[in-house]
């Protein structure tokens, strides 16, 4: 899948938070739609890859207890030096934001969600679909 560039400057808000350091617009199925300036194409990629994973194992854990729907709302990862945060944007895609660990969590949230409801139809990762011959596209 190739980046949209119209989703680079759309990410730079967020970029201009305080110790966040990249965002990332992914697919369901761990492909990356699209990506701010300063996060190379392969980080990208493993960013993007990791958060399918995590969406997985949330989607269970949710399903197993007693939660709704199909997608969940908000993983928020915290480890030495930062955090991730990822939040559904728009059918079949999701906004992932790497900070610093001085980070303020509730205004990174914040500018997300607004980033989300202001750019969602862009967010948007129609599924692939098989062509004959098993080609998925």
């Amino acid at each position: 899948m190739t980046t949209n560039p119209d989703l680079g400057w759309l990410l730079s808000d967020i970029v201009g938070v305080p110790d966040v350091r990249h965002a990332v617009v992914v697919s369901n199925d761990g492909l990356e739609i699209g990506r701010s300036e300063k996060i190379g194409r392969d980080d990208a990629e493993r960013l993007a890859a990791a958060c399918s994973g995590l969406q997985s194992l949330a989607r269970g854990v949710a399903q197993g207890f007693g939660g709704h729907g199909s997608s969940t709302r908000q993983i928020v990862v915290e480890y030495g030096g930062g955090y991730l945060f990822v939040v559904a944007a728009g059918a079949g895609a999701h906004l992932a934001v790497v900070t610093g660990e001085a980070v303020d969590a509730g205004l990174v949230a914040y500018q997300m969600q607004v980033l989300v409801e202001r750019i969602g139809t862009h967010l948007t990762s129609p599924p692939r679909v098989e062509q004959a011959a098993g080609d998925v596209r």
